[in-house]
């Protein structure tokens, strides 16, 4: 230890993160040996039997370790020579990938044997990458020729499609003229529709304008007769009065002329 100690100043949070990089890798490299059961029957059908098998022999191919559990129930309790038989040749059909760990042994109701495999976890894992390098190769290869087959077949559809497109762009080209000459067609009806509404239209403002000018005239002229009837009775009127007037003097100027006789 230096005198003074020598210390350094560190990132916490960053050595906590590369401590957990490395233990995850170092769990990359450790191989867990797993311990899988199968359980079968006494009297188990031999279809039934060649599924269990083929089940430990992918177990043992994998590294892990086999627990065969064999159930009595009932009356096959009193014969569990039967269980020890099926174990032993299940134990003599997986021979070349695993080997008895643990002799067959009754627990209860239930025997039980443990079959280890020859290979180790590590070297299980090391094979299957091997086996799985030639086929990811194989798929690559078969999705590349696949890939080749489909753009082949895209180019010679679209080949094929080529005169079809022209004609369907040029049967557009043409739906689109007409419909362009409709819309002008339809385009000049509505003009010429509009440019009659317009007509009537003046000429119905002019026959109004005309019928207001009748009615104002016939108005003014009635207006102007009544006025000429009235002033023709204020005349006559007048003259019937002087009339009167005239012919009542001499009456008047009689009465005048004999009242003094009267007096006398």
């Amino acid at each position: 230890m230096a005198r003074p100690p020598v210390a350094k100043l560190m990132d916490y949070g960053k050595f906590k993160y590369e401590s957990a990089l490395k233990a995850r890798e170092s769990r990359k490299n450790q191989a867990q040996t797993v311990i899988k059961e199968i359980k079968l029957r006494p009297k188990i059908d031999p279809h039934d039997y060649g599924t269990k098998k083929g089940h430990v022999e992918r177990f043992l191919k994998a590294g892990d370790k086999v627990k065969v559990t064999i159930m009595f129930r009932g009356r096959e309790q009193s014969r569990p020579e039967l269980g020890f038989k099926l174990l032993q040749k299940l134990a003599a059909d997986v021979e070349e990938l695993g080997f008895v760990e643990s002799t067959p042994k009754q627990d209860g109701r239930n025997m039980i044997m443990v079959i280890g495999p020859h290979k180790r976890k590590t070297e299980a894992m090391a094979g299957a990458k091997t086996e799985r390098a030639p086929r990811s190769r194989a798929s690559a290869s078969q999705e590349e020729r696949a890939q080749a087959e489909r753009a082949h077949a895209e180019q010679a559809q679209a080949e094929h499609a080529q005169p079809e497109e022209t004609q369907a762009e040029e049967t557009q080209a043409e739906e689109t003229q007409a419909e362009q000459a409709e819309a002008a067609r339809a385009e000049e009806s509505a003009r010429a529709e509009s440019a009659q509404a317009e007509e009537a239209q003046a000429a119905s403002n002019a026959a109004a304008a005309q019928g207001t000018t009748r009615t104002s005239t016939a108005r003014s002229a009635s207006a102007a007769r009544g006025a000429t009837e009235a002033s023709s009775q204020t005349d006559q009127d007048g003259t019937a009065e002087t009339r009167s007037r005239r012919e009542g003097s001499p009456a008047q100027s009689s009465v005048a002329e004999g009242s003094p006789a009267r007096s006398g």
